[in-house]
């Protein structure tokens, strides 16, 4: 049982990191075409003073916590904290040249935060190591 949660748990890792970059490097929201019809509208999940880097900041600590649980038990480079802190930089970076986005200070200081908030709590909670 505990493997089939395991190997599922890696399936919705792995799936997410393609969605990541789906969603990065499209020319355009696909969540806002898909919700609101507009390509240049992005979505904000949960109203707040710093509009849609919230987004920035669930995903990342998502995606964070998800490759800690797999470091636990697979070691490779896509479960390593420092390469999804720098996907994290080369992704925002690469709103500059993508169609229809724009980079957004706001949004690589969420990227970074949220996975920095998922190794503090690791560190305060003694969860298995992410390095």
């Amino acid at each position: 049982m505990k493997n089939i949660i395991f190997k599922l748990l890696e399936y919705l890792y792995y799936f997410s990191l393609v969605i990541l970059l789906i969603l990065y490097l499209f020319p355009g929201s696909l969540i806002g075409y898909l919700l609101y019809g507009n390509l240049g509208q992005q979505p904000d999940l949960i109203p707040n003073p710093i509009g849609t880097s919230i987004n920035h900041l669930i995903f990342f600590s998502y995606i964070t916590l998800l490759g800690l649980m797999l470091r636990s038990r697979t070691k490779n480079i896509l479960t390593n904290f420092k390469t999804l802190i720098i996907l994290s930089i080369i992704l925002e970076l690469l709103h500059a040249v993508v169609p229809n986005r724009a980079f957004e200070t706001y949004d690589l200081i969420a990227n970074v935060l949220g996975v920095i908030i998922i190794l503090i709590l690791q560190k305060i909670l003694k969860w298995p190591n992410l390095s």
